[in-house]
């Protein structure tokens, strides 16, 4: 007797949802700060369309998969699959849920509604009303995982905080003395490149007062293709000053500061922070007025432990190194997780940390 191997329509949905998720990936970075959506076309229980949301200001993904659609004139009886409810307002572009209105399409899944209060249900409600038949919540909190950085930002009014820093095998982020103006480096070639590629991904990196003096990091994409980042800098009283490489006005730089005497100019804008009273709180609050998803905390420890002790962190990313330093900078510690993923780099061990 031959078993039934025949889908049930809940591991349909599931399936066309997890291809949406598949496809979503490959928009996720250059969509920021909006979220990379997938979608795709189902007539017969054969794709017909597929697409995820273009670079920021282009189309979402609806329409592109409605545009992939060789026959068009088979919308009027097909199922539309999107990992993030449609989007009912104006923006850079049309709301997608009007799109598919207008195109007649009876049936919508999708994976879970979007918290932009813009939108947050609406869609959904205005495809309904419209007679659209609509179902919500198909691998719900893997569509949310896909969009982390856009969920965060809305849910909680704060950038997705990214932890990272490499230490010694003895547990050291730095030697008690070092040259101004060079880094230490601890961890391979490999990992650096690993960076820089964070860098292109991520909306923000950011370091304080004394990494900017010490290390004169420019926070850009260099070991990789991509944009830059926005970089972000402590500076207290103002210490920080040409010809430091985060003033070279290459990239849209921050600087969180109680000097009220900066004044923005094209190179840097200054945001002004009482450093004495919870100052990661309101560096959150200062990123999320620039529309900042996400930020990668680069250091130093001060920094680092800072947000650690508040609490504020969503990852770390952590390499290790296989050699020792035997003296020097204590690296910071987050608690432990039984969410942690390890990953060799030649001869580094990256630790990523997820709360």
């Amino acid at each position: 007797m031959f078993k039934d191997t025949a889908l049930s329509t809940l591991e349909k949905h599931e399936l066309y949802i997890s291809r949406c998720l598949q496809l979503a990936k490959q928009g996720t970075y250059a969509a920021l700060p909006n979220p990379s959506v997938g979608a795709v076309i189902v007539h017969n229980d054969k794709i017909i369309g597929e697409g995820f949301t273009s670079a920021y200001g282009g189309p979402h993904a609806e329409p592109n998969a409605i545009a992939s659609v060789k026959n068009p004139e088979l919308l009027k009886e097909s199922t539309l699959y999107v990992s993030l409810e449609p989007c009912s307002h104006f923006g850079k572009t049309p709301p997608c849920a009007d799109l598919v209105i207008e195109k007649k399409i009876p049936k919508v899944v999708i994976g879970t509604i979007d918290p932009f209060a813009k939108v947050c249900g609406r869609g959904i409600e205005k495809m309904r009303e419209a007679g659209i038949e609509v179902i919500v919540g198909i691998l719900e909190k893997k569509c949310q995982e896909s969009n982390k950085r856009f969920f965060t930002f809305h849910q909680n009014k704060r950038p997705y905080i990214i932890l990272k820093w490499a230490q010694t095998a003895d547990g050291f982020i730095a030697p008690n003395t070092q040259v101004d103006n060079r880094p230490f480096w601890i961890s391979n070639n490999y990992s650096k490149q690993l960076v820089h590629k964070w860098r292109s991904e991520e909306m923000a990196f950011l370091v304080g007062t004394n990494t900017a003096l010490k290390d004169n990091p420019s926070l850009t994409t260099r070991d990789w293709y991509g944009k830059d980042p926005v970089r972000v800098y402590l500076d207290r009283t103002g210490k920080v000053t040409q010809p430091n490489a985060l003033l070279d006005g290459v990239a849209k730089t921050i600087c969180i500061t109680t000097n009220n005497d900066l004044v923005s100019t094209d190179k840097v804008v200054y945001a002004y922070a009482d450093f004495s009273t919870n100052l990661p709180q309101q560096i959150c609050d200062i990123l999320y007025q620039h529309n900042i998803l996400s930020v990668v905390i680069e250091g130093g420890t001060t920094t680092l432990d800072a947000f650690i002790n508040c609490g504020l962190w969503d990852e770390a990313r952590i390499f290790v190194a296989q050699h020792n330093l035997g003296d020097g900078v204590k690296a910071p510690q987050v608690p432990s997780s039984n969410n942690t993923v390890q990953h060799r780099i030649l001869n580094d061990t990256l630790n990523i940390v997820k709360r």
